[in-house]
């Protein structure tokens, strides 16, 4: 089965490393494009024939794998544009891995959605399938509702906007020095960035509805319901991930491998996962019926995260992990989120509240960097007080307020303390 057409919209280590490597090894695609407005990263895929390089992380090393095939256009260039629109016309699959949903429509004529629009409104294929990777339990909708505005109808043929649930991490490796560590080959020659993702591959998507169509990248796991997957991602993977970064900055790591041997960090982390986000999602989701929300399911994908967070080989930094750390910290964020998710369902998040404190803590220590108000810049994070705590969670929350406000606060007061002995071990 040859008969299908892919186009992405961003080359990054998600859409090499997952959709357009899919693609390629699933033999179904007769063509495979991907939109790119990187003009020296589209030059030396195609000087390199239309191939490129991909770095795996499995649990033992590193696997090169060389990707072929692909054809790189840049939608700022005029004739790449009219090359896009045709392809697109006649895609059967279509995939964004932008950096968020703000992106889809940020460039007018040339953005992902206008660009999607003018395909559709032109389709020749016999139905579409649109995935959207951005980390937005929305992102299809989001995506659906811009093409829709510019064209009115989406098509007189079959398509559908997909969520996905990606858990799988990865990043673009750009310190020579880690490149040479770690051994990594560079995209393409004449690029000196890496792409680097993890072995995982077991990616969920919302089932396709569409009548007789088979999708052409075969190994997605299809639900008709996503949201309880995605806010296991958020409040589970995501969460985690956030508290061993969290408290690994507070704690001086460079990199995540590191924690591995830091017994008590590890032990906080795997209490969280299992006494605290799991058991509330269990409570949530266990009507359902499916395996990931039985204990021993929760059980199985948390120990299997935590020893993905801290695989040596794929090189990730404290530094990276915590980025972003202000929306992280955000009311409806990861780490908040979670534990009202807790307290929802009865049960105290002591673990989360730990790695809550120790994002404030970071942020403190790093005051300047992230550009804190003068009036939250107390200093010595060990030395702070009840209001203190409270003035920055507020600040962090952004007006934002919730029925279980006070007792988050109360909860992150009580971590100070335990994390001062945490730190000094």
């Amino acid at each position: 089965m040859t008969e299908h057409i892919f186009t992405g919209f961003g080359f990054g280590p998600i859409q090499s490393g997952l959709f357009a490597k899919e693609a390629f090894q699933s033999g179904n695609f007769t063509r495979i494009v991907t939109a790119e407005i990187d003009a020296q990263l589209v030059d030396a895929v195609r000087a390199n024939n239309g191939s490129y390089y991909v770095n795996v992380a499995k649990a033992d090393g590193i696997e090169v794998l060389k990707i072929d095939n692909v054809e790189l256009l840049n939608p700022n260039v005029t004739a790449d544009r009219q090359i896009l629109l045709e392809v697109l016309a006649q895609s059967t699959e279509i995939v964004t891995c932008l950096p968020s949903v703000d992106f889809y429509d940020s460039d007018n004529a040339n953005s992902a959605a206008s660009l999607i629009a003018e395909g559709l409104k032109n389709s020749t294929a016999k139905a579409t399938i649109i995935y959207t990777a951005e980390n937005n339990n929305q992102a299809a909708e989001i995506l659906e509702k811009a093409v829709v505005q510019k064209i009115g109808i989406l098509s007189e043929k079959p398509v559908q906007f997909l969520n996905t649930v990606i858990g799988k991490m990865s990043q673009v490796v750009t310190d020579p020095a880690e490149i040479a560590e770690l051994k990594l080959r560079t995209i393409a020659p004449g690029i000196d960035r890496a792409f680097l993702v993890e072995q995982f591959n077991r990616i969920l998507v919302n089932r396709t509805q569409i009548p007789d169509f088979r999708p052409g990248i075969e190994v997605f796991i299809e639900k008709d319901d996503l949201l309880p997957f995605e806010e296991a991602k958020l409040y589970g993977h995501n969460a985690i991930h956030s508290l061993l970064g969290f408290i690994g900055a507070v704690k001086g790591y460079v990199k995540m491998t590191e924690l591995a041997n830091d017994q008590a960090v590890m032990q906080i982390g795997k209490a969280a996962f299992l006494q605290e986000c799991s058991m509330a999602l269990i409570k949530k989701y266990a009507h359902l019926g499916d395996e990931l929300f039985t204990e021993a399911g929760f059980k199985s994908y948390a120990e299997d995260l935590l020893e993905r967070m801290t695989n040596p080989y794929l090189g990730d930094t404290v530094v990276r992990v915590v980025r972003d750390a202000v929306r992280k910290l955000g009311m409806n964020g990861r780490i908040f989120g979670t534990m009202r998710l807790a307290l929802e369902h009865d049960i105290e998040p002591m673990n989360m509240a730990l790695g809550a404190m120790a994002g404030i803590a970071m942020l403190l220590e790093k005051a300047e960097e992230y550009n804190l108000p003068g009036d939250l810049r107390f200093g010595d994070w060990r030395k702070l007080n009840d209001v203190k705590i409270e003035k920055t969670i507020n600040w962090l929350w952004a007006g934002q307020t919730c029925k279980y406000a006070d007792q988050l606060i109360k909860y992150v007061q009580n971590a100070r303390r335990p994390l001062t002995t945490l730190i000094k071990e």
